[in-house]
């Protein structure tokens, strides 16, 4: 038996009035998913806890089968791991946005996709900044996207899990103010992002971009290292997963996945769709039993606020990957297909929120429930729900027939 779990990132949104009351998902020409909802089952899952931050990290850990509020200890922890960046017991990750805020509003939690040469330049200059403390560590990652990590060396952490950071990207167009750094070590973090405003307004290249120019580092999602069960002690299966960002491959690796790079895989809305249906195609080929297929393009749509893109971006998802895909395993025996976002990202907000994610299953042993489209409002018919996300994967893995 063949498992994929094809996640396009906060597809899931509200009612939008620009559609005529649909939401971009039932808005979408998406007929290979409506296909995989005609010949199985249609459900809702809550992936994000109500005491939780939504976000990636929390909704992805939740659909990948571990419960946040046993397993989460911070988002920047799992992107470490995906750099392989080992964190002592008294060590912190800290993520390191570049952004640009002007007239004190978050204009780009982005800097404007800054370049991934001028961003390492920028973190360079964090680090140099730092060198008389050994403790600090700046690490360059991918464009906007770095870390920090606060070396304990058997010394007390000034933070704590009472310290409160806000992601950035929940920020766009609003004063930054009232969500900087709070609670033990923020002023720390509050002095970190003062001193890179004075560094990167001296920087001939990052000035040279003009309004797109980082005006500075956000810091947040702090955390220590999880512990996670391996996957494959945890359900009995080997796992891969195909994306373009950190935080899925941080978190892959800590449950012991293959992390499986493609080329032309940017995590933005210019990603190569169709290199990662051939990518997932070719890595079922393999000895792998369960495969996830990650598009962050959906979220980073809602990020904008740019409903075409965010429709276009999950036809994208439906044409070049779920179709391909659902295709091959039909074609090689048994096998189980499940789609589902890992939060919804509202366009209203341009942010994650809490609520239901519709999900979709086909695939052996499961028997059609009647709901022949894949969106939100057909999940909300549905009898089929799971108030904790992390109890759907085991739901998915089941060796019995379900529906």
């Amino acid at each position: 038996m063949k498992y994929v779990l094809v996640i396009p990132d906060g597809v899931a949104d509200e009612p939008q009035e620009s559609l005529g009351g649909k939401t971009p998902l039932q808005a979408a020409h998406v007929p290979n998913m409506d296909a995989v909802a005609t010949q199985g089952i249609v459900g809702r899952t809550d992936n994000v806890p109500a005491t939780m931050p939504s976000g990636s990290d929390v909704g992805t850990m939740s659909l990948f089968g571990y419960d946040p509020l046993q397993y989460h200890t911070g988002r920047a922890p799992i992107e470490a791991a995906a750099q392989g960046i080992e964190l002592a017991p008294d060590d912190w990750a800290i993520r390191c946005n570049l952004v640009t805020i002007a007239d004190g509003l978050m204009k780009s939690f982005t800097a404007g996709q800054i370049p991934n040469d001028l961003a390492a330049e920028l973190i360079q200059l964090m680090q140099k900044s730092q060198c008389g403390d050994t403790h600090w560590k700046f690490y360059p990652g991918v464009s906007y996207r770095n870390l920090l990590v606060y070396r304990g060396r058997g010394e007390d952490a000034p933070f704590s899990t009472e310290t409160s950071t806000t992601p950035p990207h929940d920020l766009t167009d609003q004063s930054v103010e009232p969500d900087l750094p709070q609670g033990p070590g923020s002023e720390v973090l509050r002095e970190l992002m003062a001193e890179s405003e004075k560094l990167f307004a001296e920087h001939p290249g990052n000035q040279a971009r003009g309004d797109n120019a980082s005006s500075g580092i956000w810091l947040w999602g702090e955390g220590k290292a999880p512990a996670l069960e391996p996957f494959v002690e945890k359900f009995g299966k080997t796992g891969a997963v195909i994306t373009a960002v950190d935080l899925l491959r941080g978190l892959g690796r800590l449950i012991g996945w293959d992390i499986i790079e493609v080329e032309g895989a940017t995590g933005y809305l210019d990603t190569d769709y169709a290199a990662k249906g051939r990518a997932a195609i070719e890595a079922l080929q393999g000895d792998v039993d369960f495969l996830v297929v990650h598009v962050e393009a959906t979220d980073e749509a809602s990020h904008e606020g740019e409903v075409e893109e965010k429709i276009k971006a999950v036809e994208q998802i439906d044409e070049k990957i779920v179709g391909p895909v659902h295709e091959y395993l039909k074609s090689q025996g048994d096998y189980r297909l499940l789609i589902s976002p890992d939060h919804p990202t509202f366009l209203r907000t341009k942010t994650h929120s809490h609520g239901d994610c519709p999900f979709t299953i086909c695939g052996s042993g499961v028997t059609p429930d009647g709901l022949n489209e894949y969106h939100e409002r057909t999940a909300a018919e549905s009898s089929i729900g799971f108030s904790s996300g992390a109890d759907l994967m085991p739901f998915f893995l089941n060796q019995e027939s379900i529906g």
